[in-house]
C-alpha cells in the first residue's frame, strides 16, 4: 500500500514551510558521523551477524537507526564504547527481527527513549521458502518493551516528519518503480495468501550544505522509490550519500540492472552500501556508477 500524491503534496507543505534550515545554518555533511554497530561482516576484532545497526552523530544530534538481531549488538556496543543514554532517539527502519533484535535491551537501559517507527513495525509476519513459513517479526520482548511506553514516546512515522533537527524520515515510501518489490517471499500469513508489503519500511535523510545524505535499513520500499519520494518531498535534487542496507542481495539481474540505470541518472555523491545489498550489487554500482562505491561494516567509523 502506498501514499497517494495528496499525502505527498501536503507533507512537502508542512516541511517546507516549519522553519526549513537556510544554506547557512544547514549542516555540513564532514559534521556527519556513522558508526556501524551492526552488520553482516565485521572490522577485526568486532562480531557480525545477519543484521544492521547504526549510530548517528549529526550536528547536535545523536540518535540509533536499528538494532540488529541479537549478540553482536551487545557486544559491539561495549567495544565501541557506545553509551545508549546519549542518543536522543532510536529509529527503527521496519518491524524484521534483523532490525530490531536490540529494542528490549535499548528500552531497559533507556527507559526514557523516543522511539520513531511506524505503527505496522509491530506486526505478525512471516517470510515462506519451500513450503516452510519462518517468522520474520520484531521478537516478542521487543513489542512488549514498546507498547509499555508512555504514548509521548512514540513518534508514529505514518508520514514524513522531522525528528531532530534537520533529520527526517519518509514514512511510508509510494510503490512507484516497476521493477521494484519488497525483495523476498514476504507474507503476513503462514499459508503465503496475504503478501506483506512492508509498509513500515522507512529511510530517514539529513538536508546538508552539498545535499541530501540518504541512510535506509532495508530499503523494502526499493531505493529508486526512496530517493524519488524524498526528493520530492524535501524538494532537494542533489545527494550527497546513500547509506545503508538496500536489499538487492537476492534480486535478479534485471532488477540490478535498471536499479544502476535509474542511480546513474541522480547526482549522487557517494554510495555505502551495508548488510542486505548483496556482493553482485556493491560491485555492479561500482563499476557502472560514476560516484565511489564501498561496503561497510561492523565497527566502522566514517563520515557520509
Amino acid at each position: 500500500m502506498s501514499c497517494d500524491s495528496a499525502q505527498i503534496y501536503t507533507a512537502f507543505i508542512l516541511l517546507k514551510t516549519a522553519d526549513t534550515p537556510t544554506n547557512a545554518t544547514m549542516m555540513k555533511p564532514e559534521e556527519i558521523r556513522i558508526t556501524v554497530i551492526v552488520d553482516n561482516t565485521p572490522l577485526s576484532d568486532f562480531s557480525s551477524e545477519h543484521g544492521f545497526s547504526l549510530w548517528i552523530e549529526a550536528g547536535g544530534s545523536t540518535l540509533l537507526f536499528d538494532t540488529g538481531r541479537s549478540t553482536a549488538f551487545a557486544a559491539n556496543l561495549l567495544k565501541l564504547e557506545i553509551e545508549l543514554s546519549r542518543a536522543d532517539m532510536l529509529v527503527l527502519s521496519h518491524g524484521h527481527y534483523d532490525h530490531t533484535g536490540g529494542v528490549a535491551q535499548v528500552l531497559r537501559e533507556v527507559p526514557a527513549m523516543k522511539v520513531c517507527m511506524h505503527p505496522g513495525a509491530l506486526t505478525q509476519r512471516w517470510s515462506i521458502r519451500e513450503g516452510v513459513a519462518k517468522p520474520t517479526d520484531m521478537p516478542n520482548e521487543g513489542k512488549e518493551a514498546i507498547r509499555a511506553l508512555n504514548p509521548s514516546q512514540i513518534l508514529n512515522a505514518t508520514a514524513p516528519m522531522e525528528i531532530l533537527p534537520g533529520i527526517r524520515v519518509t514514512g511510508p515510501v509510494p510503490r512507484v518503480s516497476e521493477f521494484e518489490d519488497p525483495g523476498g517471499p514476504f507474507f503476513l500469513d503462514t499459508k503465503g495468501a496475504v503478501p506483506d508489503p512492508i509498509e513500515d519500511d522507512l529511510s530517514l535523510w539529513i538536508e546538508t550544505t552539498e545535499g541530501l545524505v540518504i541512510i535506509a535499513g532495508c530499503c523494502h520500499s526499493g531505493l529508486v522509490n526512496t530517493i524519488n519520494h524524498i526528493r520530492a518531498v524535501s524538494g532537494e535534487e542533489r545527494i550527497a550519500s546513500v547509506v545503508g542496507g538496500l536489499h538487492l542481495s537476492s534480486a535478479n539481474e534485471e532488477r540490478l540492472e535498471k536499479t544502476a540505470l535509474a542511480l546513474a541518472k541522480f547526482p549522487i555523491g557517494r554510495i555505502h552500501t551495508s548488510h542486505c545489498t548483496g556482493n553482485k550489487a556493491t560491485e555492479l554500482f561500482s563499476h557502472r556508477l560514476e560516484c565511489p562505491v564501498s561496503a561497510t561494516a561492523a565497527g566502522l567509523r566514517f563520515t557520509p
